[in-house]
């Protein structure tokens, strides 16, 4: 590699990096030196450090968030000709897994404030056919979980929260995937914490936890056993994805306490910009800034000036689900604020300058 070429990767100012360093390789080596690679004891060591974390009696490791959502759809018992109300602006696994599991995803839209799902929006859409409400608490912003789980009790509904964003978010002093009937965490490789890949279904009912772990391993109740108590599928975790998942969950608090550092740095630097506003974050929240987003009157503009001083942004990595799956008989993000949205780097920064028009 030329030298040139090495100064601009290290000037590069990444869109997102994990926060590894030597502590996953010792984690590592627990795993080699036991010969266990597959599920085992470590994974049932992140299980508990991630239910201690959220407050959750169970939690279920699987192979990545979107088959968490899946496992916990089928779980609830939700299937062909039902629906499931998912909100409008989201990563389009949320809406993927209700589809998997044979179910619709009613489009929802959200609120113009926080990005998360508008329960006054909802209950126009509940049906005979409505089974759940799946809020999705986003950018590490949660939704309004006390408003969600009264609109659930209110129509009888079940409540599956994607919180694959948002590890380490409160709401009112509960994490979030903890309030509704089941909830899920993902720990893919661009996540506040990540075991390159993996997801964990959250909940307080011992009954769903066991359907939970059955879906994921063939439908038994443990390995080994060539018994199998239901239709199941392979949805495993591994001692590797674990060991990595346990040396980012010790170096957690570090990692959220630098990500609001760096979003307050932001917000500080960029006050004086008006065409520039930080998105709101509802003050009940304690959020985990997934990322530093910002509203934005050209959003281009401010990509492509970026992208001249080697520093990544990107535009929402959520879109409206109608325009990626087709649903267009269902309203889309029609107020037009996802269009103005630009995330920023939420890792360490170097000083750069952001011109004011």
């Amino acid at each position: 590699m030329n030298k040139s070429l090495q100064q601009t990767e290290r000037a590069l100012i990444p869109q997102i990096e994990p926060w590894v360093d030597e502590s996953e390789l010792r984690e590592l080596r627990r795993v080699i030196d036991s010969t266990f690679l597959i599920e085992h004891d470590l994974t049932r060591e992140f299980e508990a450090m991630t239910a201690q974390l959220t407050g959750a009696k169970n939690a279920v490791a699987v192979c990545n968030g979107t088959m968490a959502l899946f496992t916990c759809v089928r779980a609830l018992g939700i299937g062909p000709g039902d629906e499931v109300i998912v909100p409008n602006f989201t990563f389009i696994a949320s809406a993927n897994a209700v589809i998997l599991a044979g179910a619709v995803p009613v489009l929802c839209e959200v609120r113009e404030d926080t990005f998360c799902i508008d329960v006054a929006w909802a209950e126009r859409l509940v049906t005979e056919r409505t089974k759940a409400i799946m809020p999705v608490h986003l950018y590490g912003q949660s939704a309004d979980m006390p408003e969600v789980m009264a609109f659930a009790q209110r129509h009888g509904l079940r409540v599956l929260e994607d919180a694959a964003e948002g590890i380490g978010v409160r709401f009112e002093g509960k994490h979030v995937g903890t309030s509704g009937d089941m909830g899920i965490l993902s720990y893919y490789g661009n996540k506040t914490i990540t075991c390159g890949e993996g997801g964990i279904v959250l909940t307080n009912d011992d009954s769903l936890a066991r359907a939970a772990y059955r879906m994921k391993n063939y439908g038994r109740d443990r390995k080994g056993t060539f018994i199998h108590e239901t239709i199941g599928f392979n949805f495993a975790f591994t001692d590797l994805q674990a060991a990595i998942g346990i040396a980012q969950m010790k170096k957690l608090s570090t990692v959220i306490d630098k990500k609001r550092r760096i979003h307050d740095r932001y917000v500080q630097e960029l006050q004086s910009v008006e065409s520039i506003r930080p998105v709101y974050i509802d003050p009940r929240c304690e959020p985990v800034f997934w990322f530093t987003s910002f509203l934005c009157k050209d959003p281009d503009a401010l990509s492509s000036f970026l992208k001249s001083q080697n520093i990544q942004s990107r535009r929402s990595a959520t879109a409206p689900a109608a325009l990626l799956c087709g649903w267009q008989t269902y309203p889309g993000c029609g107020r037009g604020f996802s269009n103005q949205r630009v995330d920023l780097p939420p890792g360490d920064l170097t000083p750069f300058v952001i011109h004011p028009d």
